[in-house]
C-alpha cells in the first residue's frame, strides 16, 4: 500500500536538551517537503551576546529562501494559512516570553495556560505541514529556583499536550533522533 501526499504527517514534535540537535533535525524535516515559514518565537536582547550569538547561528544555517518571521505569538501566525511549512523554533523561548508578559514568574502554575490553550488549539486546527522545537528539560535535576521549577512544570505539561496534537513526536539526544509516535 502506498502512502499519498494526504497521509503523510502534518504536526511533527520535536523535542531535545540544550544542544541536542532538535533544531538543525527540525530544519532538516522542514526542508523535505518544500517552501518553509520559519517562525522564530524568541524576542532578541540586543545586552544578552551569547543569545544573540545563538540566534545568528541559527540564521546562518538556515537556506536564503525560506520566510522568516520573528514572533511571539505563534497562535497568531498559525491563523495565516500559506502553502508549505512552518516550522516554530521554539516553544521554550515562547514560553518564556508569555510568562514575562504575565508577570507570572511569581504566580501560581497555570497562570499562563489561557495561552497554552491557545497555542495547542491553533496546532490541532492547523491544516498544512507543522515542525515544531520544543525543550525537553525535565531530566535533570530539581531546578533550585522557583523560577526554574516554574518553567520546567508549564514547559513539561505543554509538552505533553503539544504531543497528543502532534501525528509525530520526537526526542533528539546527541544528534540522533528517536520517534517518540
Amino acid at each position: 500500500m502506498s502512502h499519498s501526499v494526504s497521509s503523510a504527517p502534518r504536526r511533527i514534535l520535536v523535542l531535545g536538551g540544550a544542544r541536542s540537535g532538535k533544531s538543525a533535525y527540525a530544519e532538516e524535516l522542514a526542508a523535505a517537503a518544500g517552501p518553509v515559514r520559519y517562525l522564530a518565537t524568541s524576542i532578541p536582547d540586543p545586552a544578552d551576546l551569547d543569545f544573540a550569538a545563538r540566534i545568528a547561528t541559527h540564521r546562518e544555517r538556515r537556506p536564503a529562501d525560506w520566510t522568516v518571521i520573528e514572533s511571539a505569538d505563534p497562535a497568531a501566525v498559525l491563523g495565516e494559512r500559506v502553502d508549505g511549512t512552518t516550522l516554530i523554533d521554539d516553544i521554550g523561548t515562547w514560553l518564556t516570553a508569555r510568562i514575562d508578559a504575565r508577570d507570572a514568574w511569581e504566580s501560581p502554575r497555570g497562570t499562563v495556560t489561557p495561552d497554552a490553550d491557545a497555542l495547542v488549539a491553533a496546532v490541532t486546527a492547523y491544516p498544512r505541514r507543522l515542525v515544531i522545537v520544543s525543550p525537553e528539560v525535565g531530566m535533570g535535576i530539581i531546578p533550585a529556583t522557583r523560577s526554574g521549577r516554574l518553567f520546567r512544570d508549564e514547559i513539561g505539561t505543554l509538552n505533553q499536550r503539544l504531543a497528543q496534537a502532534c501525528d509525530e513526536a520526537f526526542l533528539v539526544v546527541a544528534g540522533l533522533p528517536l520517534r517518540l509516535k
